[in-house]
């Protein structure tokens, strides 16, 4: 089995559990028979952009991609707000308002550091046990709290008649979609989103990502291997920690090691070139968060 990471460029229209099945068929034309694959962030299918894809032993590092931060490219739309926030809902607020490109520019700052968000009705989120879009859908009113999110940067990057198209990077659970409904209403109008397109997740980038097109192009070609990152690039932001052969031995079997003179923090416990943990330290004791079977 392959290990690691396929980073993949999400067209529009599609959503992510159709392209980790497109993963693995592609595994299992290039002779893998029981693939272990997992995404990294859900994506909807009205969004594109980077959705990672975990192979093997790097679906035990897909929960950390839901945690990671994200930047998206967007457009607001001013004059309508739709049920959806996007441009599948049906209309439900208009307004004669347009706000200039300077308007926007005046007001993103108050868009940027910590704030608080309201959800999306049609969102992924419980209510009762129920997911709120289910709800939304059935016709019921969705009341979802207020959450606090972090707006790292928020810059505005082209502006037309069509609407104002924003780059923001953001904490885990902010939604763009209300983000942008928000900002309508900040400058008296009403807005929702018409182009939503990812451009990184956690240490993923689109300068790695590839098109469905080329997965199956790879795939024909048995090439997947290529196009693999290793399992550790999940983990850029968490230092190496070498261990020798007996502490690694220690770790696999979910032991702790006493004594070690590491920092405290999270580590990945490396073997030679081989990870073989994400790892806690804490007080000289280092604990095993999640170990790898390679």
């Amino acid at each position: 089995m392959l290990h690691g990471w396929i980073i993949l460029d999400k067209p529009v229209g599609i959503g992510s559990t159709p392209c980790v099945g497109r993963v693995k068929r592609a595994l299992r034309e290039q002779g893998f028979k029981k693939p272990k694959v997992g995404h990294g962030g859900t994506l909807d299918p009205l969004a594109s952009g980077v959705l990672p894809i975990a192979l093997g032993e790097a679906t035990k590092l897909a929960g950390r991609m839901l945690d990671a931060t994200k930047a998206y490219d967007f457009t607001i739309a001013f004059g309508e707000e739709t049920t959806t926030l996007d441009t599948e809902g049906e209309v439900i607020v208009t307004s004669e308002v347009r706000p200039s490109e300077q308007d926007v520019l005046d007001i993103l700052p108050g868009f940027t550091g910590t704030i608080e968000q309201i959800p999306p009705a049609f969102s992924a989120l419980k209510v009762d046990g129920k997911r709120a879009y289910d709800l939304a859908r059935a016709g019921q009113e969705v009341d979802l709290q207020s959450r606090t999110v972090t707006i790292h940067s928020l810059a505005l990057t082209h502006f037309d008649e069509a609407g104002a198209t924003l780059s923001a990077t953001v904490s885990k659970g902010t939604y763009i979609r209300s983000l942008a409904r928000d900002i309508a209403r900040a400058l008296g109008s009403c807005g929702y989103v018409t182009m939503l397109r990812r451009t990184r997740a956690g240490p993923f980038d689109l300068s790695r990502a590839i098109s469905l097109d080329k997965l199956e192009e790879i795939s024909k070609a048995r090439a997947l291997d290529d196009e693999v990152l290793p399992l550790d690039a999940g983990l850029d932001d968490i230092p190496a920690l070498a261990v020798s052969p007996d502490e690694a031995r220690i770790l696999k079997h979910g032991q702790r090691l006493q004594g070690h003179p590491a920092p405290p923090g999270q580590h990945l416990a490396m073997e030679g070139d081989t990870p073989i943990a994400l790892v806690e330290v804490e007080d000289g004791e280092v604990a095993v968060l999640r170990g790898f079977n390679l």
